[in-house]
């Protein structure tokens, strides 16, 4: 694999990574509640299941999931389930109001905070099927066949959290630093709307997603 390849790859997947998706709603909507550990909490969730998706592709696991119809509506169903639940209960949170910020939080829970910010950007790619299309798709484009494909593979998995890391760590700075004057409730609330609807409308279209 020579540094075209890479170059075209690293393109490639920073228009993916750029392009709206529900990564960066759900930076938006942990960041004005959880602060910028919980965003980050969150970017080590999506680098996680991109790791996972990465290795189910090369090992060929994926190719079964993609040529399944079944097993590919199960899991989609799955992803588009969890999207509308994260959309449901943030809308349910803006309906019903937040209780003010402890200005003081305990470690525990910072630490029941930021897990919870891990899965929900772990199960938020974790469950979606197109994070393996990706995979499938460019992986045979830009990896050379024979010996060190599957360090070559990894490589780029590499490169594609790497841009992740990069793209979303900039968006939790920024989010950061517009809410922390804007921490009030019905700042917060305004947020969890706005995000409650999206996170819907993306679980429609992952549901509506065909191979």
């Amino acid at each position: 694999m020579g540094l075209t390849e890479i170059i075209a790859f690293v393109v490639v997947a920073a228009l993916l990574v750029m392009s709206p998706g529900p990564n960066g709603v759900l930076i938006a909507k942990t960041v004005p509640a959880s602060g910028r550990q919980g965003g980050f909490a969150n970017i080590a969730g999506f680098v996680t299941s991109f790791y996972l998706h990465g290795a189910l592709s090369i090992f060929g696991l994926s190719l079964i999931l993609v040529q399944s119809a079944e097993l590919f509506l199960l899991v989609k169903l799955l992803g588009a389930a969890y999207l509308v639940w994260l959309g449901c209960k943030a809308l349910w949170e803006a309906w019903k109001g937040s209780s003010p910020l402890p200005q003081q939080p305990t470690l525990a829970s910072r630490r029941r905070g930021w897990l919870k910010a891990f899965g929900e950007g772990f199960f938020t790619n974790a469950l979606n099927p197109k994070v393996s299309m990706f995979y499938l798709a460019a992986f045979p484009q830009f990896i050379p066949a024979g010996e060190g494909a599957v360090t070559a593979a990894f490589f780029l998995v590499f490169l594609h959290t790497l841009i992740n890391a990069m793209w979303f760590g900039i968006m939790v700075l920024l989010f950061a630093r517009l809410s922390s004057g804007l921490r009030s409730g019905a700042f917060r609330r305004l947020i969890k709307a706005l995000t409650g609807t999206v996170f819907l409308a993306f679980g429609a279209k992952l549901a509506l997603l065909r191979l």
